[in-house]
């Protein structure tokens, strides 16, 4: 779209903007006229009803959320004594602020006897969790919360509190319909005017926009072809354009999350760190083309045999892959990595600068855990390393496994395949 065409369309709506801010004064001048009488219903519906169910429901979120995730927590023993006192502090300091703010607004004489009620209710359950946290503070076992009697005072003040929010509710209900009453009156009279001011603007924009109409479609298509462009560029950015695997950068944004993810879950995860055998011997006997051709069939074994969404592989740099498995346990990590090698070898790529064969092989070091807290995100990939140049230097061709992840929960003992 060059300067004039730019120009022409910031004209046209410049001229629609005039059109509608023009039908926006005259629709406001008739409004204006009974802005105080709405603004009153609106302020009696809004802050006399949606204030004080807001406020009522974070006072429902910190009992049921913060309060009882920290007893729990507790219970566990997942917190520190001087962070359950603080996580508990807080909450009832945010409960009794909270509270007040509730009360400080517009409550009718017959509001007040329940009101009262509920207030000496949070205030005897509130006085129990403050016990508690001076029993915290004077060094009481957290352990031996009694989580069934807090979950029943969180559920009372509960039941307490909803009373509150669906008279609250109710509240909302009559004063919408007493708002609607008086907006029917005030649509009569500007009802009018409006319509042909709608009707007036929607004559002149047809024109304008049917004006328009093929530079818009023009700036459609252009946005579409850009956005697939920009797909394509981001698979670029995230795969190795010779082998189609995932590259390095996209290995350590997966890694970090199935590692967290593994972490949560206390799953099995396995990383595999694999290097074509001899593969510069190949390059200078064959050439680079060749070589490249070796690297994708390499490749094409692991689609071939990984095929589930949770399975990610990566061509790390040069020769040397990647593979994350999550929910695979030992064995069957042991069965893939045997399989790997039997298929490389199977596709009888001559390599007659290989040392232990004439096809083109692989080793693989193999590392396997159930991940839990203690497993150090870096570990596994050195193990894995680790188990790959125990592999080399024991023949080649073959896989070695290990599950003693120093610093996570071990398996069974480390193993090798020829």
């Amino acid at each position: 779209m060059n300067f004039i065409e730019t120009l022409r369309l910031k004209s046209k709506l410049f001229f629609i903007f005039i059109i509608i801010t023009l039908g926006l004064i005259i629709v406001g001048v008739m409004g204006a006229i009974n802005l105080n009488s709405m603004k009153k219903n609106l302020d009696s519906l809004y802050f006399g009803s949606l204030v004080p169910v807001i406020e009522l429901n974070k006072i429902l979120q910190t009992y049921q959320g913060m309060i009882t995730n920290t007893f729990y927590k507790a219970k566990n023993a997942q917190l520190a004594p001087h962070e359950i006192k603080s996580q508990i502090k807080t909450a009832l300091e945010a409960i009794e602020k909270d509270w007040k703010s509730y009360e400080s607004h517009f409550k009718r004489d017959y509001e007040l006897e329940y009101v009262e009620y509920a207030a000496t209710e949070i205030k005897e359950v509130n006085y129990y969790f403050y016990r508690i946290f001076e029993a915290i503070e004077q060094e009481s076992d957290a352990k031996k919360l009694l989580i069934g009697n807090i979950e029943k005072k969180i559920a009372h003040v509960h039941q307490v509190i909803n009373k509150l929010i669906t008279y609250e509710v109710e509240v909302a209900k009559l004063e919408r319909k007493n708002f609607l009453t008086l907006y029917d009156t005030i649509l009569v009279k500007v009802g009018s005017i409006l319509l042909m001011v709608i009707f007036g603007v929607m004559i002149i924009s047809f024109y304008v926009f049917k004006s328009i109409q093929s530079d818009q479609s023009t700036l459609e298509r252009t946005t579409k072809k850009l956005k697939i462009a920009n797909k394509k560029l981001e698979n670029v950015s995230y795969t190795d354009s010779l082998t189609g695997l995932y590259n390095r950068r996209y290995f350590n944004l997966v890694y970090d999350k199935e590692i967290k993810r593994a972490k949560r879950n206390h799953t099995n995860i396995t990383f595999m760190m694999l290097d074509i055998d001899y593969f510069k011997q190949y390059n200078d006997m064959y050439g680079h083309i060749e070589g490249d051709f070796a690297l994708r069939s390499v490749a094409k074994v692991f689609k071939d045999l990984l095929k589930r969404p949770s399975d990610f592989i990566f061509r790390l740099g040069g020769e040397e892959f990647g593979i994350l498995l999550t929910e695979v346990t030992e064995l069957n990590s042991e069965i893939i990595a045997q399989a790997i090698c039997d298929a490389i070898k199977a596709r009888k790529i001559k390599h007659e600068g290989s040392k232990i064969d004439e096809f083109l092989t692989v080793s693989i070091g193999v590392a396997s855990c159930i991940a839990d807290e203690a497993l150090d995100d870096e570990v596994l990939i050195s193990k894995a390393d680790e188990m790959l140049y125990h592999a080399k230097e024991n023949g080649r061709n073959k896989y070695i496994i290990t599950t003693n992840i120093s610093v996570a929960t071990p398996q069974v003992a480390e193993k090798a395949s020829a």
